[in-house]
């Protein structure tokens, strides 16, 4: 049968535009529909423009430091209204980026909500097309918990267009999204609080990391409250919010911003026309070649809930249209030493294995771990400690994981990842002659065993 494309891709954002460019250029026949924006969550509403938003906080610690090197600045002043208009204008331009990286790849992008109808078959804007394989790259979407006052809070989708800047702000969540979020809050002048109802957040990374950041957040100054959930959110008269905790507490404040999980963006996509089944968190069930249940249909990024970061996305819709429509040049995602970054202040940069998750795996371990003032501190007053952790298999000598908080944590982190996917020992480390004077040199200096 002669469809109307080879590939058929719902959602332009990173994962997608991927693999439609690669099929496209692989010689296929590729449309992509869009309902929202170009570029997807990572461009609009994700780590583009909340990394500008962090170096917008940062702004501050630079000024703070300033007067160690002999700088006399008068009293800054920051206007909210600037950043996110110049933040929009920067977005804009990479919407249009992502526009022409479609069009001159010679894929067919609709504007419109696609819908699937049938095993090979998408309706946009009561147009249907005919698809060899449809490709379901819809991301996800953030969650508010359904308590009584959830339409006063706002999300991550909202917090880039806010008007003005809130006075006091409480952060919702232990993930990385809500400690990103309290130190751009915190960095650009907003009283803030982070509130988790677990022990401790960060859930998943080395317990040394979490700790650390707990202490250097709170030298900031941030409220962090812990085993703390809210049972119901109210506005009062002038405004302002009071937020009911579980434990009968009260707090006010001027904006609740919720980091609790994202689902999967599955609205009015007409699963129910087709054989894809969904695993038991809601996500789209695929297989290691991201095959749905349907054998037309396949499925990638956020949408499918395995690494939710855009590399990996990026990772994936390469392999789809390898797989597809270049065979001989395909190979698969390589889940493994996946090196990540929280832009949290200070940053954290990991890559590897946890210590907890080394002993759990059943290694023998060696922890390395060195905490410093960095040298651009040492002529102010401010006493910030950097962290640097290395966890070596004490049988083998390979370096199983690498962690740091610390200035610039996730550009030193990113070369360490290939030594960790090159498979580097301690010995191998210790033999590399480091940057001085630099804080990266330190990973290559450690020599005592801390435990």
């Amino acid at each position: 049968m002669a469809y109307d494309f080879d590939l058929f891709v719902i959602g332009a954002g990173s994962g997608g535009v991927r693999a439609a460019r690669f099929a496209a250029g692989f010689g296929a026949k590729v449309a992509v529909a869009e309902s929202r924006y170009l570029g997807g969550t990572c461009v609009n509403v994700g780590c583009v423009p909340k990394k500008l938003l962090v170096y917008g906080a940062h702004v501050a610690d630079e000024l703070e430091q300033a007067a160690g090197y002999g700088w006399s600045l008068e009293e800054g002043h920051f206007d909210w209204g600037t950043l996110i208009a110049n933040k929009n204008r920067e977005i804009e331009r990479l919407n249009g980026i992502y526009r022409n990286l479609l069009v001159n790849s010679g894929v067919t992008l609709l504007e419109g909500h696609a819908r699937i109808t049938g095993a090979n078959e998408v309706e946009v804007q009561g147009q249907r097309y005919s698809a060899g394989h449809i490709l379901i790259a819809t991301g996800g979407w953030p969650q508010v918990p359904d308590i009584p006052g959830k339409e006063l809070a706002i999300t991550s989708n909202e917090a880039f267009y806010l008007k003005e800047l809130p006075r006091r702000v409480l952060v919702v969540g232990g993930g990385y999204i809500a400690v990103e979020f309290a130190g751009i809050f915190q960095g650009l002048g907003a009283a803030t609080t982070l509130l988790y109802r677990g022990e401790m957040f960060l859930r998943g990374f080395d317990g040394s990391v979490r700790t650390h950041l707990k202490e250097e957040l709170e030298k900031r100054g941030m409220d962090l409250q812990f085993n703390a959930d809210i049972q119901r959110i109210e506005q009062l008269e002038d405004g302002s919010l009071k937020a009911t905790l579980k434990d009968g507490r009260e707090l006010l404040t001027d904006c609740v911003f919720y980091a609790t999980g994202r689902r999967p963006m599955l609205d009015n996509l007409g699963l129910e026309n087709t054989g894809v089944e969904l695993d038991a968190r809601g996500y789209i069930r695929v297989d290691e070649q991201y095959q749905t249940t349907a054998p037309s249909i396949l499925a990638i990024g956020d949408v499918i809930g395995r690494v939710q970061l855009t590399p990996v996305a990026l990772a994936e819709g390469m392999a789809v249209a390898r797989r597809l429509f270049k065979p001989e040049h395909y190979r698969p995602v390589d889940y493994q030493n996946i090196p990540t970054a929280v832009f949290s202040q200070p940053p954290i940069g990991t890559v590897g294995l946890t210590e907890e998750q080394a002993l759990e795996a059943g290694h023998k371990v060696q922890v390395f771990e060195s905490r410093f003032r960095a040298m651009k501190l040492t002529l102010t007053d401010i006493q910030e400690k950097t962290l640097m952790k290395l966890v070596v298999d004490a049988e083998t000598d390979k370096v199983l994981g690498c962690h740091m908080v610390g200035p610039d944590a996730g550009e030193i982190i990113q070369g360490l990842g290939v030594a960790l996917k090159a498979g580097a020992t301690k010995q191998q480390f210790d033999e590399t002659i480091g940057v001085h004077p630099t804080a990266a040199e330190e990973f290559v200096t450690m020599r005592t065993v801390t435990r």
